[in-house]
């Protein structure tokens, strides 16, 4: 029954997300669409914000769990970008709103995720130090991230995939580049 009201929560907000910004949404209008008490909202949420970050939290960790090697960042950038799309106005309310810090969270997070895995693909066989693979997955997941966050602020009215097609112009040659330049002598003469 738990898990019922929680889902029904989120849900009831995700709709009414949909229809209006974020700043209009209270604890009242999500209560009375879900027919529950306050005390019951409270149960689960301590207040809105709180709500927006764990839906986040939870689609983060949901992409995480998959167990997918992302064999290119331009997969992982799809992926990750699917819940943006399937949901844009959500999207482009949360990012308009105070909680436009558990969006950026989010996506800091899940294109950590597929940028090591896909550096980590392109490294192998080389000797490359794990810090700097973790430094040329955070240099280009800021890069990305700061792109889709510029996408999603001009109301994500674009198709991603240009997008796509730009960076990986920008990036497949700099990234082996890095990793190259980044190995142990040894390996260089592969």
């Amino acid at each position: 029954m738990a898990q019922f009201t929680q889902k029904a929560i989120i849900e009831t907000f995700m709709r009414l997300l949909e229809q209006k910004p974020l700043d209009k949404i209270t604890v009242k209008d999500i209560i009375e669409e879900c027919e529950i008490s306050r005390g019951t909202f409270y149960y689960y949420y301590q207040d809105i914000p709180s709500l927006v970050d764990e839906i986040f939290k939870t689609e983060a960790q949901r992409f995480i769990e998959d167990d997918v090697r992302y064999e290119s960042w331009q997969d992982g950038f799809l992926r990750s970008t699917k819940f943006a799309l399937n949901n844009k106005k959500i999207i482009y309310h949360i990012y308009n709103s105070v909680n436009r810090e558990d969006l950026e969270r989010y996506l800091y997070r899940v294109t950590g995720k597929f940028m090591l895995d896909f550096i980590n693909i392109r490294s192998e066989g080389l000797h490359v130090p794990e810090e700097h693979k973790k430094f040329a997955a955070m240099f280009f997941k800021c890069a990305i991230v700061g792109i889709t966050l510029e996408w999603i602020g001009n109301g994500m009215k674009d198709d991603p995939q240009p997008y796509i097609s730009m960076l990986q112009q920008l990036f497949e040659d700099n990234i082996i580049q890095t990793l190259f330049h980044n190995s142990s002598p040894d390996t260089k003469k592969i």
